[in-house]
């Protein structure tokens, strides 16, 4: 009976010291999916396109655009980091828009796309500026995941494969685009995920973004 109040002195400055452990450091990086549904996004035409499985989001089906409408900067992005983890199945392509916004159906007129292709017909591969300083190069392979990683920052756009820089393209200023592409600028927006069309299968997860100071 004497050893009692020794052991729970000794059990209580346990728990304090585990209740009193330093907090992890905050990286700034913020979860735009849930891992388990479409909340916080919103697509138009051809819908069923996108499904959630197993913490993806999953892509098949007809042309359709996924876009980010969630409370994180109000989905409303200028200076910022985006990372993803994305899969292709072979023959597949898509690609990750940025300083867009909804559209109901068609092609996103505004912003600039970043390509994911690694085997599809279309030759700009994965981690191109899509039209605008395009990829040639195959970085990764189909069938395993990979990080696609954009930053932007002022004029300067760059696009990393799996922490290789791909892309480091600075926007001209007052840049003029061809008929049909005037939108293709920097400005701000939110993000959307693209299908591409039937015969494409591709999987996100772990999208994180981190706002920079505008």
């Amino acid at each position: 009976m004497k050893n009692y109040p020794t052991l729970l002195l000794v059990g209580f400055c346990l728990i304090t010291l585990v209740s009193f452990k330093p907090p992890v450091k905050d990286d700034g990086w913020i979860s735009l999916f849930d891992g388990k549904s479409l909340n916080g996004w919103k697509v138009g035409e051809n819908a069923s396109t996108f499904s959630v499985d197993s913490g993806m989001i999953i892509v098949h089906g007809q042309v359709a655009h996924l876009f980010y409408n969630g409370d994180v900067q109000n989905h409303n992005f200028k200076n910022f980091e985006l990372k993803v983890d994305v899969m292709t199945n072979y023959g597949s392509n898509s690609g990750i828009y940025f300083h867009t916004s909804y559209q109901e159906g068609g092609w996103p007129k505004k912003g600039y796309e970043v390509q994911v292709n690694n085997s599809h017909t279309d030759w700009r591969r994965t981690g191109s500026l899509y039209g605008i300083e395009d990829v040639k190069e195959v970085y990764v392979k189909d069938g395993e995941w990979y990080t696609e990683y954009i930053k932007v920052e002022g004029k300067r756009i760059i696009i990393k494969i799996n922490d290789k820089t791909v892309v480091d393209y600075t926007e001209p200023e007052n840049v003029k685009r061809d008929p049909g592409n005037e939108a293709r600028i920097l400005s701000r927006g939110t993000f959307a995920l693209q299908g591409h069309d039937p015969k494409s299968t591709v999987h996100f997860k772990n999208i994180l973004v981190k706002p920079l100071k505008d």
